[in-house]
This record gives structure tokens, sequence and C-alpha cells, in this order.
């Protein structure tokens, strides 16, 4: 199962590799390094331009010089590696527990849905404030599910508990419950 992680791994190092090459195609053809007329810079061109256009048009819209297109690529393609680096080694780690706990018997899987149930509520919480950082509130579509999931604690937390001088606690007195509440629960079903 580890193999699934070292091929993710590989294909986004190749991934990353083809988007800094038809990046710099794009910035030696663009900057005329390499004369647009001559056959390299038209290969480059030709090579480069089927990547690099619905980025540029995006970067475009967004207020962007289409020049940059490339290393916007590249950036993108980055962080949209090492995100999905993390998903299969978490979805690989997943499978690994599931398995434990399915051999553990059934105080293992009690354990496994606790930690699970906690780690979700925990991951909720922290969308609930980095969104709150940058103002996508309650009706964002994206900062939406976390409200859902977490304002049956934070909100009769935020009652007793109200801002101090603009800053909100309730969230970390609720992550603290959060972290009491596991720990009872690990204890009674272990």
């Amino acid at each position: 199962m580890y193999q699934l992680v070292t091929v993710v791994r590989d294909a986004v190092f190749v991934a990353f590799c083809l988007a800094g090459g038809a990046a710099t195609a794009s910035w030696l053809v663009r900057t005329q390094k390499i004369s647009p007329f001559s056959p390299l810079g038209r290969f480059l061109k030709k090579s480069s331009d089927p990547v690099l256009t619905p980025v540029e048009t995006r970067v475009v819209r967004l207020g962007g010089l289409p020049s940059q297109a490339g290393w916007w690529l590249v950036v993108g393609t980055a962080i949209a590696g090492l995100l999905l680096i993390w998903l299969t080694r978490g979805a690989v780690g997943v499978f690994y527990d599931l398995r434990d706990a399915y051999r553990g018997g059934f105080v293992e899987v009690l354990r496994l849905l606790v930690e699970g149930a906690y780690d979700v509520l925990f991951i909720a919480l922290i969308v609930r404030v980095a969104g709150s950082w940058i103002g996508a509130f309650r009706y964002s579509r994206w900062a939406r599910p976390a409200y859902r999931l977490t304002d049956w604690l934070v909100e009769p937390i935020r009652k007793v508990l109200p801002p101090f001088s603009g800053f909100d606690f309730s969230p970390i007195a609720a992550w603290i419950v959060l972290l009491v509440l596991r720990m009872v629960l690990l204890s009674v079903v272990l």
C-alpha cells in the first residue's frame, strides 16, 4: 500500500517538472532569449501554449499579468501536488488504522471512532478559525460545513464566554472541551 504513496509522489514530481519546463519554455520565448521565429522557438511555443493558455486566462481574469502564468502554474502544481501526497498518505493511514481496528476487535473499533470524530471536529474548528481570519464566515460555501459541525459546541460556550477585546476565545475553549471529552471517552472505552 505504501507503493501507492511512492507512485503518487513520483507522479507529482513529474508534473512539477513538466510545469517548470512549460513555464521556462514560455519565458524563454516571451523574453526573446530564444527567437520566437526559430524552429526551437516555434517548438517551445507550440508545446507550452496548450498548457499555459488556460492558466493565463485565469490569471488575467484575476487581474494578474499574462507573463506570470507560467510561474503560477508551477506554484499551483506544487501546492496541488503536496496536497495530493498528503491526502494519499492520509488515506493509506486510514486504511491501515481500519485494518488494525478490525483485527483488534470491538474496543479498537470504538477507539478508532472516537479518534476519528475528534480529528474531524478539530479540523472543523481550525477551518472555522482560519476562515474567520480571511473573511469566510458562516455563509461561505466552503466554511459552512465547519460551522455546522461545531456550532453545537462553540455557540453555548460563546454565550458563557463573550469575546474579549475583539478576540473570540470560544473555539479555543471548545477545543479544550473536545480534548477532555476525548480523554474521558477513551478511558471508558479502554
